[in-house]
């Protein structure tokens, strides 16, 4: 009877101890947080990532040894642009066509003008009238009604002339620098990198002292470093 009554009396606690616990809700709430909180830093992480701009490996240009820097002048001197497009440097040759062209268009226009004054002063300078049939004689008297200066006239030959043999020099100095631009981008390419990538190294050495500094030293080398710069 005392085993059956204590059998009850177990099973009562145990069933009113199951009623009196309240759910753990804790652990639900810390592990949806930490969830949270992985999202928002994951979310934030591709936020600064897509505005990180990527790294581009740069590209190496090895130097061209078959490349001749003789060849690029021997051709710019012949024909004008024709070693920038031997160096790959085509966006040159309209350059250099322009600044020929406007010179060339100087020089036709300041030797026509020479030739025009040249022949009104050895008209006013000889006193001689020219016929209709003469070069530039409307030319002539058109000055002479304006009352123009015989001076006026020999200066304005003057001034075409020079203006003139400017212009051929320009062309000239033109020509020139055309020769010189295309060597040194051919000798960047025949010798130089023309990447980014630069290093420097140091080694010990020695410095060969001349003799005269050398005669109270122990030797007529000294210690020194050697730097060298890979360019």
């Amino acid at each position: 009877m005392y085993k059956y009554l204590l059998i009850i009396w177990l099973l009562a606690g145990f069933v009113f101890t199951a009623r009196a616990q309240n759910p753990d809700t804790t652990s639900k709430v810390v592990v949806k947080s930490k969830m949270d909180t992985l999202k928002a830093s994951r979310q934030d992480t591709d936020i600064i990532r897509s505005n990180v701009p990527k790294i581009r490996k740069s590209k190496v240009y090895r130097p061209d040894t078959l490349h001749s820097p003789h060849k690029a002048v021997i051709r710019s001197l012949i024909v004008p642009g024709w070693g920038q497009v031997y160096n790959h440097k085509i966006w040159k040759v309209p350059v250099i066509y322009g600044g020929l062209g406007l010179l060339g268009a100087a020089i036709v226009f300041n030797a026509q003008y020479y030739k025009e004054f040249l022949q009104l002063s050895l008209y006013r300078n000889h006193l001689i009238v020219p016929k209709p049939t003469d070069p530039y004689y409307a030319e002539y008297n058109q000055y002479k009604d304006a009352q123009v200066s015989d001076q006026a006239i020999y200066d304005a030959k003057d001034g075409y002339r020079r203006n003139r043999d400017l212009s051929i020099l320009g062309v000239l100095v033109l020509w020139g620098v055309n020769a010189v631009d295309a060597y040194i981008d051919a000798k960047f390419i025949h010798s130089y990198t023309l990447d980014n990538n630069f290093s420097m190294r140091v080694t010990p050495g020695f410095i060969n002292q001349p003799t005269v500094y050398a005669q109270n030293a122990a030797g007529s080398y000294i210690p020194g470093i050697k730097i060298t710069f890979t360019l």
